[in-house]
């Protein structure tokens, strides 16, 4: 059985999820840019971390590698 902590980290880590992919959608209206390979990685690597979530060390490390590519993927983009 799943203990409190866990289930409130899951909500919250969907909640987060949902609230990029309507700033996504809706910044997405305004410019037809594609999802670079870069952040679909990092979104994908955040995805896996929420999926295994029950072994914390590759959970974090997910996240925490996902988080990195993400802001690569920003500073390579602020560049241009």
């Amino acid at each position: 059985m799943m203990s409190t902590s866990r289930i409130i980290f899951i909500l919250i880590s969907i909640i987060v999820l949902a609230i990029i992919a309507v700033v996504v959608i809706l910044r997405r209206k305004k410019e037809q840019k594609p999802l670079s390979t870069l952040a679909a990685l990092a979104f994908s690597l955040v995805l896996a971390g929420i999926i295994f979530v029950d072994n914390r060390l590759i959970s974090y490390s997910l996240f925490g590698a996902g988080i990195i590519l993400a802001f690569i993927d920003i500073i390579k983009k602020s560049k241009k």
